[in-house]
């Protein structure tokens, strides 16, 4: 069986093996999770995204199957990872082509899981704007996530298969990242709301679903007369589950600056993902404390535009991708502690 397919299969295995995990300590019973649950879980997924960084590192060359020069030349161009590679020197090549790929991973996780805080603040707004009882969030983000990873498969395959047909396309996710990025500093100091009586995704429920007035605890559908309904936490997962998929026209575009592996980016995006759920329960009541954090982000997302729309002269002019991961969490450190040091004033009523 070639090591690629031994590879990709244990890491699908490992993802099932820590879902389980994960629901077994989140979901045994409809309670609140707490914050030292949800710190663990936290800096668990942390922790195996950092064990995974160091397994691509050393073996990270059998992703791809490569056992000779002609096979990690082919990768190199296919990737667009611009490696200088020496053909008298295959194991300096592979190690060199293990380093590069082991740091596209972890600056794409640090990008992705970044971009998942501003997801946080939307999903308070949702569980808010219902008012979902907080016992029931574990099994709608579990849900969510599920279909989250389905959902970035799909997004991220079509993606690296348009690049590898139509490079140009590079330039439009930059172009509209840039485009996102100044959006999103422009509207910073905008309140979100949520209309639950108007909201796009309610009236299409309404339109073509029979949806139940009230929460019946944490079912999702629920059978009356010999009709099955939907409840209003099925529809908060329907917004979530549409809410991501939005957040994916951001997070998959900007990853594609950093790597062209489909595997990498699917890497990272999973592991970010999967971290969410942990992260949402620790920062559900502190996230309005980082309000600069939008700046940051915005500030990022015009960077990984303005890094693809250069991606010719990128690394010419300093910005490889080690200095890239150094920039991003700059940007997302200042952007925090600023957040600390500078407190939102309250408004005063």
């Amino acid at each position: 069986m070639p090591s690629e397919l031994i590879f990709i299969g244990g890491f699908i295995l490992f993802i099932f093996l820590m879902m389980s995990i994960d629901l077994g300590l989140f979901g045994k019973s409809d309670k609140p999770v707490s914050l030292k649950q949800a710190g663990l879980m936290s800096g668990v997924w942390v922790s195996l995204a950092l064990i995974f960084y160091w397994l691509i590192l050393q073996y990270g060359h059998l992703l791809h199957h490569i056992d000779n020069f002609a096979a990690l030349q082919e990768i190199n161009i296919k990737n667009f990872h611009r490696l200088k590679l020496n053909p008298n020197d295959f194991q300096g090549n592979l190690s060199l082509y293990r380093k590069n790929l082991s740091l596209e991973f972890i600056t794409g996780y640090v990008v992705e899981y970044a971009l998942s805080v501003d997801n946080i603040f939307v999903m308070v707004l949702i569980f808010t704007a219902f008012s979902v009882n907080p016992k029931y969030f574990h099994k709608v983000l579990l849900w969510g996530i599920i279909g989250a990873i389905v959902m970035r498969f799909l997004f991220i395959f079509v993606g690296a298969t348009l690049i590898s047909q139509f490079h140009w396309i590079l330039y439009l996710f930059g172009a509209f990242l840039v485009y996102t990025g100044v959006m999103m500093f422009i509207n910073r100091n905008e309140e979100d709301e949520i209309d639950t009586e108007n909201h796009r995704v309610v009236k299409f429920a309404s339109k073509h679903f029979a949806v139940h007035p009230k929460f019946e605890g944490g079912k999702f559908f629920i059978k009356i007369d010999g009709k099955k309904l939907i409840t209003p936490l099925f529809l908060v997962l329907m917004i979530i589950e549409v809410t991501d998929l939005i957040f994916a026209v951001d997070s998959i575009p900007a990853i594609f600056s950093i790597t062209k592996d489909p595997y990498i980016v699917f890497f990272s995006n999973i592991f970010a993902i999967m971290g969410l759920r942990s992260m949402f329960f620790l920062l559900v009541n502190i996230i309005e404390k980082f309000h600069y954090l939008k700046v940051g982000l915005s500030v990022l997302l015009s960077f990984i535009g303005l890094k693809m729309l250069a991606a010719n002269y990128a690394d010419k002019i300093g910005l490889t991708t080690g200095n890239s991961l150094l920039i991003i969490l700059g940007i997302l450190t200042i952007s925090i502690v600023a957040s600390l040091i500078f407190p939102k004033k309250e408004s005063a009523h």
